[in-house]
């Protein structure tokens, strides 16, 4: 059984989510501002966090960044802002997706589904194989990153974004099928994810991120592993 906790000040908002989630056995818990939110996320240990950004104490973006500095729990940004500026910083502090309000509840349900599945451990299908740069080592079974001796942090769609283009090394993978792969069926229009969450990949193992040398973009087609 999965534990939501759902970040909203709108009570409506939060009383038709809870009905929802229990009625699909999930355990919920509920937070009306973002000090109350992060306090939960420490006790309760969610599988998921579906977050509103306009939070009366902090904005949500605020929320997003205090609960990466300790953990890779998916997080489902739920909010009116619909610029892609807005989108973009969101999903750049650590966001694993973005749905506007208002919002349909299956589609929110569906998303929220894919992030707790991206967030499942995997078996060690691979008999332990490793992909070794000069730069960083990335270890498919053991789901771990490794640049100079210590183990990088990836958010989980971090990981998996890097798991398909390294399943892939050498051969281009679209926008279309990179975003389906990693996000759901339902996506493959949402260039914004790619280039937010690449952008990440880089900084955090290549060594000249303006001049990535692994994580290569072919415009307006899709990126390319290499090793």
């Amino acid at each position: 059984m999965n534990r939501v906790l759902v970040v909203d000040d709108e009570p409506q908002i939060v009383r038709a989510l809870v009905i929802n989630l229990k009625a699909r056995k999930y355990e919920v818990d509920a937070a009306s501002d973002g000090a109350t939110a992060l306090r939960l996320a420490a006790t309760r240990h969610p599988d998921v966090v579906v977050l509103d950004l306009g939070l009366p104490d902090m904005d949500g973006v605020e929320v997003i960044k205090g609960l990466r500095g300790w953990t890779r729990v998916p997080i489902l940004v739920l909010s009116a802002r619909q610029t892609s500026d807005e989108k973009v910083e969101a999903l750049d502090a650590g966001a694993d997706d973005y749905v506007t309000k208002p919002f349909g509840m299956d589609e929110l349900l569906a998303r929220l589904r894919a992030a707790v599945r991206r967030a499942e451990p995997v078996g060690a299908a691979d008999g332990g194989a490793v992909v070794e740069t000069e730069g960083f080592t990335v270890d498919l079974a053991a789901k771990k990153v490794n640049r100079g001796g210590v183990d990088v942090r990836l958010t989980p769609t971090e990981w998996h974004l890097l798991e398909v283009l390294v399943r892939n090394t050498g051969r281009l993978v679209s926008q279309k099928q990179l975003l389906q792969e990693v996000w759901g069926p339902s996506y493959g229009t949402e260039t914004n994810y790619l280039r937010v969450y690449m952008a990440q990949l880089r900084r955090k193992l290549e060594a000249d991120p303006s001049h990535p040398r692994h994580f290569v973009t072919e415009p307006g087609m899709g990126y390319r592993f290499e090793r």
